[in-house]
């Protein structure tokens, strides 16, 4: 493993960040205003400082939000974002499918690097990437863990879909609300057009593995050529490569 530090931020890379923040500032003030009306009505939210429940969860990402992240870290933490990446590598490899691959991810890859887990609060909230951002939670943090829905009796899986489908803001199926996620959207446009003008092709995938792939000077000068075929090549030979976890558009 090769710990790298931060490079020097190029216009292409300032444009595509640029985009991005824009757009994460833009949902939080939306998110916000829905927020305020969400609990004036009597609506709950649970998630709050020191609960830590959905920080083993894979996440999805842009590389544009993965540069925001990487300009962030520090040396160390890069090192440990990149240890992380392999063992999501490692789990993609060898997982049978989807459903396996998270469940693994949640209980063996475990809670994301960047989680003091002393205070149970995110060391790089600034910058924490969409997905981060847009999780709230209608019910009580337990059952965000890992492992939680499969201990509920049959009974009690049953009152749990009969208590979604009344709770305000869920989509009527998980207990997550749905409606932060909706709003956050435009992020993910403003990253993937952003993206698109700066370097001619988009890059999608796990959290870990972007944020360490941008901080490799031969991945990100293949993608700032607009060059997916040799970005994909520099990936590879960094061992931080599968279909599951890396897409260059």
């Amino acid at each position: 493993m090769t710990a790298l530090g931060p490079l020097p931020p190029t216009a292409a890379v300032r444009l595509v960040k640029e985009a991005v923040q824009d757009a994460y500032a833009d949902y939080g003030s939306e998110a916000s205003r829905w927020l305020d009306g969400f609990t004036r009505q009597g609506g709950q939210v649970f998630c709050g400082a020191g609960c830590f429940g959905c920080c083993n969860m894979p996440i999805r990402l842009s590389l544009a939000e993965a540069l925001i992240v990487r300009d962030a870290l520090n040396a160390e933490k890069l090192a440990a974002v990149e240890a992380h990446a392999r063992q999501v590598l490692a789990n993609a490899r060898t997982a049978p499918d989807e459903d396996v691959y998270v469940r693994r991810h949640r209980l063996e890859v475990g809670y994301c690097p960047l989680l003091d887990r002393a205070t149970g609060q995110c060391s790089e909230y600034e910058s924490r990437p969409t997905r981060c951002r847009d999780t709230f939670s209608a019910f009580p943090a337990r059952y965000c863990t890992e492992g939680y829905w499969e201990s509920l009796s049959p009974r009690d899986k049953r009152q749990y879909a009969r208590d979604v489908a009344r709770t305000p803001g869920t989509d009527g199926e998980l207990h997550y609300i749905a409606p932060l996620e909706y709003l956050s959207e435009p992020v993910w446009e403003a990253a993937a057009g952003a993206m698109d003008r700066a370097f001619g092709l988009q890059v999608w995938g796990d959290f870990w593995v972007l944020v360490s792939l941008s901080a490799r000077p031969d991945f990100m000068a293949a993608v700032e050529a607009g060059d997916g075929r040799a970005a994909l090549k520099a990936a590879q030979a960094a061992g931080l490569s599968h279909p599951m976890i890396l897409e260059i558009e």
